[in-house]
């Protein structure tokens, strides 16, 4: 039987798991997934479709309580989490529709930080099933533990921050807390749980979760690959649409294009404060 392996590490919900063979990691400037993972996306989609549920359990983390699924297909097993919140309140916005849409907005502004996820129905409902990763830290171990980075992670790092911080930004994802903030051994950074995104009512209407039209208070997003940037300015509705296909309405894509556009003024008004080589690479 073909098992994928690794050394064990606390849970790490909404990720990817290799529950048979190790991939060989090849860092990325901008992509936080190496090449050999974004080629086995079409795999995993599949597997992730057709596999059998041979185990199951509820999680504790999170507020939606998604359950963790073991798969199996032929000789090959790995571990999902399937979400689908119970329903939107008024304090958790939460929609299992948006965990597709954050991943395949994710491939196609070509930031391979989102793990594998599509649609799958478990006991006759509809919802999300994302790939699980056992991964080294998440950014509540990094503060509470006080883990430093490694100096030659630390300009790596930091970049990866400040790409999130901008797709964040752009997908008004207003719950990314430290402990969804996830990191290979060697610090690479995995994005999970997007299920509280696209929102299309204020606050989060005409104004950025992060930078100057944003909170000032925290981190902006300062260093950027001039792919992403380019990728984000030729997104149009119909674009969006035939990539999300109903899992965003109308009212949320023109909300993500009205936010692109602020995104793009602050980094012009940025390369015109301190120079391009300084904010883009």
């Amino acid at each position: 039987m073909k098992r994928l392996s690794g050394t064990r590490s606390p849970i790490v919900p909404f990720a990817i798991v290799l529950v048979g063979v190790l991939l060989l990691f090849i860092p990325a400037p901008a992509a936080q997934l190496t090449d050999e993972d974004v080629a086995r996306r079409p795999v995993w989609e599949q597997f992730l479709r057709e596999a059998k549920v041979v185990r199951a359990e509820t999680l504790a983390e999170g507020v939606t309580k998604p359950k963790r699924l073991w798969l199996k297909k032929g000789d090959l097993e790995a571990c999902a989490v399937w979400k689908r919140p119970a329903e939107a309140g008024a304090e958790h916005f939460d929609r299992w529709e948006h965990e597709i849409a954050a991943y395949r907005l994710d491939k196609l502004l070509g930031l391979n930080m989102v793990p594998p996820t599509i649609e799958r129905s478990y006991h006759g409902y509809a919802g999300s099933l994302q790939l699980w990763v056992e991964l080294e830290f998440n950014g509540l171990q990094i503060q509470k533990d006080g883990i430093g980075i490694p100096g030659p992670k630390q300009e790596a790092y930091e970049k990866a921050r400040s790409l999130q911080r901008a797709f964040d930004s752009l997908i008004a994802n207003a719950d990314r807390t430290l402990q969804n903030l996830r990191y290979t051994g060697d610090w690479r950074m995995i994005l999970i749980d997007h299920s509280q995104s696209f929102r299309d009512t204020p606050p989060y209407v005409g104004r950025l979760l992060f930078g100057r039209s944003g909170d000032p208070s925290l981190q902006a997003f300062n260093r950027l690959p001039r792919a992403f940037l380019a990728k984000a300015r030729a997104l149009t509705h119909e674009k969006i649409r035939a990539v999300v296909e109903d899992y965003l309405t109308s009212s949320e894509i023109d909300a993500l294009l009205d936010r692109r556009d602020l995104l793009l003024q602050e980094i012009e008004a940025l390369v015109k404060e301190m120079g391009e080589d300084r904010v883009l690479y």
